[in-house]
């Protein structure tokens, strides 16, 4: 949950998500600092984000004038879901906690159920979207049957 209570998606993960559709875009390496440039990304950030890209198996990287960054996976075998993780840790956390460990007494006993709700509705969607899809703007079901909802795309505040 972000500041105002509300579930943010942080900025390192979006900028994997971008850099990583960048990659998934082009035909051979590519700089990170091109990829900043690009998608208009903080380069010292966008390269501490690449290298935990690169540890978490999604992206490669050559030194020399022929070097940079490549996709490691096919951007159909790459769900978003997997960036969030590498990037971001676990979906769905509570206070660093996974929702299954918690324990609630009283009348917030079964509290516990609506966070695994929460989880199991993110992955819904995140685990069943790669980067080829969206990059291609085919997105699944699991995606449309949302967006397609007008109210989707609504803001709510109280």
């Amino acid at each position: 949950m972000g500041q105002n209570g509300a579930v943010q998606i942080p900025a390192k993960a979006e900028y994997a998500i971008r850099a990583l559709l960048s990659l998934a875009a082009s035909d051979s390496s590519v700089s990170a600092e091109h990829l900043a440039q690009e998608q208009d990304l903080p380069a010292k950030f966008l390269g501490a984000i690449l290298s935990d890209l690169r540890r978490g198996g999604l992206v490669t990287s050559q030194r020399g004038p022929e070097g940079g960054f490549r996709l490691a996976k096919d951007p159909d075998a790459v769900m978003i879901a997997d960036v969030l993780r590498v990037v971001s840790g676990p979906m769905a956390g509570v206070r660093g906690m996974r929702p299954e460990t918690l324990v609630y007494e009283g009348s917030a006993e079964h509290l516990r159920e609506v966070w695994v709700a929460v989880r199991a509705a993110l992955r819904e969607v995140l685990e069943h979207v790669t980067l080829g899809q969206v990059l291609r703007g085919d997105l699944p079901t699991a995606v449309t049957r949302f967006t397609d909802d007008p109210d989707a795309w609504i803001t709510r505040v109280i």
